[in-house]
Parts: structure tokens; C-alpha cells; sequence
């Protein structure tokens, strides 16, 4: 699908990454139900700040466990222009389900791999103030990168869903490279992909890029909260599906960190 024109005002990407094993249906159920609005309510958030969206782009990559769920572990959408695909935006997380996951830790970290090299929108984009947004949900820990991570995913989407909706290779179809998911080896290799100071190897605008993590204080949350730069940490309580937290927050918490 080509890119809408951009207008005046702030080209804002965000990219939702989810944890929907079984003890995330409390969040997952907010999403839903917010899914309608979530638009509206983060340009009104901005509007009392005094910064209007010319742009909103929003993606969901819904996660698991590679090591319980092989074939299911991602679910993700393409970038989707809001308010025009928000009816897509919603289909997609109505057909979520929260089941699945095997041992406590999750496949996050795959997740967090897959939204750092989103297909951001460009420098050259007549937007001049962009912002980059990888917001986290889970409530577990993460299993460290190459624990079952696979060497390389198809990314096709199956033939029963549309084109934005992506989680595993079409049968019979061929594959170009570029429909594959190759995952960083290590939590440092990440971590150059998501920018240090100083270092070359960023795939992310080093300008434009923030994470927000909304998860419990286990490993690699709080290490990342504490060792990448632009990067919030919420800390939330283990196993109980971020009951806790209100989208209202999420939002919010959204429009003081552009």
C-alpha cells in the first residue's frame, strides 16, 4: 500500500508489541476495547501539550514463546495509517487471543527485534518532526536471543487474511529475502541496532526513536531501562497481564515521552 501524504504536524509511528500468551488477557481486553479510540485520545493527549499529529502510522507485532507456540509466536500488522485503517487496526486485535506461552519467559525479545527495524517513516518525508515509538506490553520475563529464536522466519501472510496481517509464510508461495525475519544474535546486537551513543550500526533515527516499556522489574527489562538511551521503564507485577496499568496511562505516558 503506498504511503498516505503527509500533512502539517508531528508523522508519528508506533509500533505496539504485545505479549498475548494466557495471563495477558486483562491488557489485550483494554487494547480492544480502546482500539476504536486510541487515535483520538493520543492527538487530544498532544493537543493540550500543544503539538498537533499531521501523520499517525501504527503497527502490532503480538507475541509469544518460540519455544511453545513455533507457529503462532508472531502476529503483526503492517504499518497502518490512522484514523483511515483503524476498522483494519481493530479487526486485527478483536482475532488476537491470549493462549499459548510454555515456561515463564516469553519470546519479547524477537518482538522488540522485529519493531527496531520497522520500515520507519524517512528523513525526506515533508514532515519535519517525527517520532519513532516502540511501546512493549508483557508481564514475564524474556528468554535470551538464540534461546529458541529461529535462524530465519517466513514472514508471508496467510492466504485468508489481508495483506497487513502477517504471521507465517504462505503455502506454496516463494519468498524474497526480504520476507524473512532475521533476528539480532545476542542482546548487544540489539542493542547497536537500536543506537549507542557514539557508535555506528543504528537502524533506528537516533532522533526520532523512543521505547516504552511497560513490564515486570525482571531480566531484560530493567537492564535495557537502565542501559539504552531513550527508553522508559514501567514496572508492572509478574503474571497478571499488566491489570494495572490503563490504557488512559498508556496513552499519556505516549505523549510525555514525544
Amino acid at each position: 500500500m503506498p504511503d498516505a501524504p503527509a500533512t502539517d504536524g508531528w508523522a508519528v509511528d508506533v509500533v505496539l508489541c504485545i505479549d498475548v500468551t494466557g495471563s495477558m488477557s486483562p491488557v489485550l481486553k483494554q487494547v480492544k476495547e480502546g482500539a476504536l479510540s486510541f487515535h483520538g485520545r493520543l492527538k487530544a493527549v498532544m493537543a493540550r501539550r500543544g503539538m498537533d499529529i499531521g501523520r499517525m502510522r501504527l503497527r502490532v507485532i503480538a507475541f509469544r514463546d518460540f519455544g511453545a507456540d513455533r507457529d503462532r509466536a508472531i502476529e503483526r500488522t503492517s504499518f497502518l495509517d490512522l484514523p483511515e485503517q483503524t476498522a483494519q487496526f481493530a479487526e486485527f486485535i478483536a482475532g488476537l487471543k491470549a493462549t499459548g506461552g510454555g515456561d515463564v519467559p516469553e519470546s519479547g525479545l524477537e518482538a522488540l527485534a522485529l519493531a527496531v527495524r520497522s520500515p520507519w517513516s524517512a528523513r525526506n518525508e515533508p514532515n519535519g518532526d517525527r517520532r519513532h515509538i516502540v511501546v512493549l506490553f508483557t508481564d514475564a520475563p524474556a528468554h535470551p536471543l538464540g534461546r529458541h529464536t529461529p535462524r530465519r522466519r517466513a514472514a508471508k501472510s496467510p492466504s485468508d487474511r489481508p495483506p497487513w496481517w502477517s504471521s507465517r509464510r504462505r503455502s506454496g508461495s516463494s519468498a524474497s529475502p526480504e520476507d524473512y525475519d532475521v533476528y539480532p544474535r545476542s542482546l548487544d546486537e540489539l542493542h547497536d541496532q537500536w543506537g549507542r551513543e557514539g557508535q555506528d550500526g543504528a537502524v533506528m533515527d537516533q532522533s526520532a526513536k523512543r521505547l516504552l516499556i511497560f513490564a515486570p522489574e525482571q531480566k531484560p527489562w530493567r537492564d535495557i531501562a537502565e542501559t539504552w538511551d531513550k527508553t522508559l521503564f514501567v514496572p508492572s507485577v509478574a503474571g497478571t497481564g499488566l491489570k494495572e496499568i490503563a490504557l488512559d496511562e498508556v496513552i499519556s505516558t505516549i505523549a510525555r515521552n514525544l
